[in-house]
């Protein structure tokens, strides 16, 4: 079908040009035009393709951008870009210099909220909603949340408030049963028995005082047009509950709803996957702690997983399949996530709390409070750290080290490796009493010969991997594999040493002694914050004990980092073998003379 439609769609102003019978042809077509370009350029196509109609019912009735529209996480927004004058740089999307794969006000007066972490949409309309009460402006907010958010906390607090308020709001729950992997819990429950009209129960959202309809079909256009033109008559806080199907129109993407929420490559017309060929590679991350804690938990029955909501994502689904009920997905609950932790480590079981970085900042109260203070031996294994890629600033996991470093009882640990990953996580579950976190990136590592026997790790020491003359490296985490290309790129190799300092809390003190006594100038280098990271912490050894070295701090710049691959990221950081190759000679220069 040619896009006979779309093409001379920019804005929402064009589109509400057109004849309602007009519109399912229109979805159509822009159901195609998400998927080509998807297939080849990679993003999240599921949940964009299950709310095609709504999104497009949505800016034909209200005058957006007047009337504010946010989408909730935002994965469900590429139909919304390309009909809000994004759609000649679609093809961008998630890519360096290219628009940002979820909403963001810096790009479009169309983006009324900036979005990424899930459950926020309904506080930040009722907010919009309540200042333009107070301006007398009289214009419509509209919030669209996914049955997964909707179960957060953040949305119950929204609801709470907005149900004794006569705001101007109009939730919409975009319910399909699955977040990224299915929902979970007992409001899940509640809304399949409202779908299949079981519920026999008060409707809860009556009862938190919305007006409440539905729920409809979510792919009826029609219906939808008609429903949305009468909730724009209707005062106060409204609901409307649609059903919807995620990756409607693909059917492999109906069929898998959790592999084709973001599936890479793939072909456009028949939806097969495209797999990468080559030599066997090295295990992800996530797939390394989902092995290993399965391992040990097969050996040791105090052990515990939790994660909030990302079962296939973290690889806790591993424990999940073999011991059912020994792990534990708590939908998009990370403070429930965290405490829930807190409390099974009072009875003498070993939690490990699996996040990604992005989210436990979530629960960052939750961490201090409950476990850090009460010194809990909670294992926070924290997925995703540092720079994450395409997903871009909401999504990049490079504050963990700042905002832990200053927590007291905390032990920090950053592996270097697949095997120091499998090894710390060993040592932990040997009994600690302390609560640790263990951060590792998104991606593979660089080991195929990973499964080794288990050793214990001494708690706080680092090693010298290289000794040199003059210039120390001292590294944490995964970056040690760019530190040991540039030293190789370097023609004098003996005048550097590096260290994988393994632990940024506690640090190893008497390593750091020897090593700032025996050389001339130190280079620390993390993928998180330089403000208040690890780094911070070597200026603040070296000024407690007096030594003037020359000490330079590689890592995440003072500003919020955008989307690209994460080489390219590492590149504008300057923390790729090259610019650190360049950072040596530098100071080579400079400690030569």
């Amino acid at each position: 079908m040619n896009n006979t439609l779309l093409e001379h769609i920019n804005l929402p102003k064009d589109l509400r040009q057109l004849k309602p019978d007009d519109l399912p042809q229109l979805a159509q077509e822009l159901r195609r035009f998400i998927i080509n370009i998807v297939a080849t350029k990679e993003g999240h196509l599921g949940a964009s393709l299950g709310v095609v109609e709504l999104t497009i019912a949505l800016h034909y009735v209200f005058n957006t951008p007047k009337d504010e529209l946010i989408w909730d996480v935002g994965h469900q927004a590429y139909g919304h870009k390309i009909l809000t004058g994004r759609k000649a740089i679609f093809e961008t999307n998630r890519q360096l210099g290219g628009i940002s794969g979820f909403p963001k006000r810096s790009e479009s007066e169309y983006d009324s909220f900036g979005v990424g972490h899930s459950s926020t949409s309904i506080s930040a309309a009722l907010g919009m909603a309540i200042a333009s009460q107070l301006k007398g402006e009289d214009k419509h907010h509209i919030a669209v949340i996914g049955d997964a958010s909707i179960a957060s906390g953040m949305a119950f607090e929204g609801l709470n408030h907005a149900g004794v308020t006569d705001a101007n709001l109009l939730v919409i729950l975009n319910d399909n049963a699955i977040g990224i992997d299915p929902s979970v819990g007992a409001l899940k429950q509640y809304l399949t028995n409202v779908k299949k009209g079981t519920e026999k129960q008060d409707n809860i959202f009556e009862a938190l005082n919305f007006n409440y309809s539905g729920p409809i079909d979510g792919h009826d256009l029609p219906l939808l047009l008609s429903e949305l033109k009468r909730l724009k008559t209707v005062k106060g806080p409204k609901f409307l509950h649609l059903i919807t199907t995620k990756g409607k129109g693909l059917k492999q993407a109906e069929l898998d709803q959790v592999k084709y929420h973001a599936p890479g490559k793939f072909d456009a017309n028949t939806g097969e996957l495209i797999a990468k060929s080559g030599p066997s590679q090295p295990p992800k991350f996530q797939d390394v702690f989902g092995e290993t804690i399965v391992e040990l938990a097969l050996e040791n029955d105090k052990i515990v997983g939790i994660t909030p909501a990302m079962p296939t994502g973290s690889s806790l689904k591993y424990m999940m399949d073999t011991i059912p009920n020994r792990a534990f997905d708590v939908g998009i609950a990370e403070q429930h996530a965290v405490t829930l932790a807190a409390g099974m480590a009072t009875q003498g079981l070993i939690p490990f709390c699996n996040i990604y970085s992005t989210f436990l900042q979530r629960a960052y109260d939750q961490i201090i409070h409950d476990v850090a203070l009460q010194n809990l031996p909670v294992i926070f294994c924290l997925d995703r750290a540092g720079l994450v890629g395409e997903d871009g600033a909401t999504h990049h996991g490079v504050f963990d080290l700042a905002y832990l470093n200053c927590i007291p009882n905390l032990v920090i640990f950053a592996p270097s490796n697949a095997i120091a990953l499998r090894n710390i996580m060993y040592t932990a579950q040997l009994g600690i009493d302390f609560p640790m976190a263990i951060r590792y990136p998104r991606g593979r590592g660089y080991l195929l010969d990973w499964k080794k026997p288990f050793e214990k790790i001494e708690i706080g020491k680092g090693s010298c991997l290289k000794n040199g003359t003059d210039i120390a490296i001292l590294s944490i985490g995964t970056l040690l594999k760019n530190v040991e290309d540039a030293v190789e790129l370097l023609n004098q190799p003996d005048a550097i040493g590096y260290y994988d300092m393994q632990f940024v809390k506690p640090l190893d003190e008497v390593l750091l002694h020897k090593i700032f006594s025996s050389y001339k100038a130190i280079i620390t280098i993390e993928d998180g914050t330089i403000v208040g990271g690890f780094g911070a912490s070597i200026l603040a050894f070296a000024n407690t004990n007096n030594y003037k070295l020359t000490i330079i701090t590689l890592g995440i710049e003072d500003k919020f980092i955008e989307h690209g691959t994460v080489n390219e990221l590492q590149q504008l950081q300057q923390l790729d073998p090259l610019s650190i190759k360049t950072q040596i000679q530098d100071l080579l220069q400079l400690t030569s003379k």
